[in-house]
C-alpha cells in the first residue's frame, strides 16, 4: 500500500539517487519529509527499510556492484543523523538494551535504526556495530547488565555464527530477553533460534517497538 507521504513517484526519485550516490538529492528528500511531519517508523520502515532491502536484491542478483551498495548504505547511514533530533528528543525511562550485529556480520544500518527505536521509546539503546566480536559482546553485557538485547542479521550465511552469539550469550546470561532480526530472515531461518529459550525473532520495527514497550 502506498503510503500518502512516500509516494511511488518520491520513493523511485530517491532510489535513483541512492544508486547514483547523489548524496545531497537523497537528503533533501528526508529533509522534506521530515519538514511536512512524516512519523518516523514510516520513514524508517518506508523509505529507508524499503530501499536498502531493495538495493540488497539487486546485488544477490548481481545487477549492481558491491561498490554501489555500499555507498548506497553509507549514504542511509548519513541521512539517520537528519532524524537524530527528534529521536534523542524522547524522555528516558531507565531502561536499557544492547543492539548489535554479530561477528563477521557488516552490515550494520539494521541493527542502528533498532537501537534508534529504543531511544525513540525513552530506552539507553547502546549499538555495538558491525562484526561484534562475541567475547567482547559478552563483555559489555556485563558491563552495562541491559533488559534486552537484540541481535542484527543480514546475510544467511551468517546463521552459525548467530547460533554460536546466542549460545554464549545465553550461557552467560540466562535470563537476559534476546530479540533477533535483519534482513537474513525474509526467505525463512528463523527456526535457527526457535529451540533457544528466552530468544525471539522480530521480523518488523513496529513488533520490536511493541516488545519494549511491554518490558
Amino acid at each position: 500500500m502506498e503510503h500518502p507521504l512516500i509516494t511511488e513517484s518520491l520513493y523511485r526519485r530517491y532510489m535513483d539517487g541512492l544508486m547514483a550516490g547523489e548524496r545531497t538529492a537523497c537528503a533533501d528528500i528526508v529533509r522534506d519529509l521530515l519538514a511536512r511531519d512524516i512519523g518516523l517508523y514510516d520513514l524508517y520502515i518506508h523509505l529507508f527499510q524499503r530501499s536498502l532491502y531493495e538495493i540488497g536484491e539487486l546485488w544477490e542478483a548481481n545487477r549492481i556492484s558491491v561498490a554501489v551498495e555500499h555507498l548506497a548504505t553509507t549514504i542511509t547511514e548519513g541521512l539517520l543523523t537528519l532524524v537524530y533530533p527528534r529521536i534523542f528528543a524522547a524522555e528516558h525511562i531507565g531502561r536499557k538494551a544492547v543492539v548489535s550485529c554479530v561477528a563477521n556480520e557488516y552490515h550494520q544500518i539494521g541493527g542502528k535504526m533498532a537501537a534508534d527505536v529504543c531511544e525513540l521509546n525513552g530506552w539507553d539503546g547502546y549499538f555495538l556495530g558491525a562484526n561484534t566480536p562475541t567475547e567482547d559482546l559478552v563483555r559489555f553485557i556485563d558491563q552495562k547488565r541491559p533488559d534486552l538485547l537484540g541481535l542484527s542479521l543480514a546475510l544467511d550465511l551468517d546463521f552459525d555464527n548467530l547460533r554460536r552469539v546466542v549460545e554464549r550469550v545465553r550461557g552467560a546470561f540466562r535470563n537476559l530477553p534476546i530479540v533477533v532480526g535483519g534482513q537474513a530472515f525474509r526467505r525463512g531461518g528463523s527456526e535457527v533460534i526457535a529451540a533457544y529459550p528466552g530468544v525471539s525473532y522480530i521480523p518488523t520495527l513496529t513488533e520490536f517497538e511493541a516488545i519494549l514497550k511491554a518490558s
